[in-house]
């Protein structure tokens, strides 16, 4: 019975996307309307919209974004219309609180910001709230104080981040009010990212940031992300991202500068453009420096 109901809703969030009128992203507003993240997240693209905003489209129809993360690019370019997706449920359903009922995530986030200390910490870490906004607010609380903003969880699915040295749980940039009217028009959806940019059509945008998988520069999260995202599920990326280009989607995927990375998509059509970043969420000093990326995109 629930499967038959997802998938009903699934279909009719898909009819909802082809129907969708096309928006718009104009590069002259993006940097006076952009908002920060709310979160903080491993692999996030602050850093791309900082250091290479020329290599997003000037416009595009619908966005796709299919690993959300912190949404680093979605607040910088601010589209219309389009669909946001990940596997990361307390992900998926934090993003739908805030467009939702931000109001209520907010009181609620404020409350831990009152409460917080260690013995706070880990009993709301341990905790496990029904409410969507009480959920919400819990996410964003760990996130910012938690230890480097790790999300990370048991082989039981539970969050077992210790406490970081963070102590501010509101930021001054903080407006939850318009990231909520940012994503109204946004369907939110937890899913695999093939069945997102498959819906995708010409002159769409699919932003796919996946974990990277491969041991490039002594990343330190391989192993780990190696879990969520299999080699296989890179091939399977690979394929379905070709495909959405074949169909005259615009594709900007960024992914680890490794041989076994240019391989795959050597005969796919995309340009292959190298790319620097500093990391400082790794938990040793001597992984806090330069790392290479590779964008791959058909952007021209």
């Amino acid at each position: 019975m629930g499967t038959d109901i997802q998938n009903d809703t699934l279909r009719a969030e898909s009819t909802d996307l082809t129907d969708n009128v096309a928006g718009s992203s104009d590069i002259a507003n993006r940097e006076r309307n952009r908002l920060l993240p709310f979160l903080k997240w491993a692999g996030g693209k602050r850093w791309l919209v900082r250091d290479y905003p020329e290599i997003f489209p000037h416009t595009f129809g619908r966005y796709f974004e299919p690993f959300l993360g912190s949404a680093a690019v979605f607040f910088f370019l601010n589209p219309k219309r389009g669909l946001l997706s990940d596997t990361c449920g307390e992900l998926i359903e934090t993003y739908q609180a805030i467009k939702t009922d931000w109001h209520s995530v907010l009181i609620n986030l404020k409350k831990h910001h009152r409460n917080h200390d260690a013995h706070h910490y880990y009993s709301v870490r341990d905790q496990h709230p029904l409410s969507l906004p009480i959920k919400a607010a819990r996410t964003v609380y760990l996130n910012r104080t938690c230890f480097n903003g790790l999300y990370r969880v048991s082989l039981a699915g539970r969050f077992n981040v210790p406490i970081g040295s963070k102590t501010e749980v509101l930021f001054p940039t903080d407006d939850f009010e318009e990231i909520s009217k940012r994503l109204k028009n946004m369907i939110i959806v937890k899913r695999d990212f093939e069945s997102s940019v498959k819906l995708a059509l010409k002159n769409d945008f699919v932003f796919a940031d996946p974990p990277y998988t491969v041991a490039h520069n002594n990343n330190g999260f391989v192993k780990y992300n190696e879990r969520l995202f299999a080699w296989t599920d890179q091939e399977r990326l690979a394929e379905t991202l070709t495909k959405a280009s074949r169909r005259g989607v615009k594709v900007l995927c960024t992914n680890a500068d490794h041989p076994s990375i240019r391989k795959l998509y050597k005969k796919s059509g995309f340009q292959l453009t190298p790319v620097k970043r500093y990391s400082a969420i790794s938990g040793t000093a001597i992984h806090r420096k330069q790392f290479g990326e590779l964008l791959i995109h058909n952007l021209g």
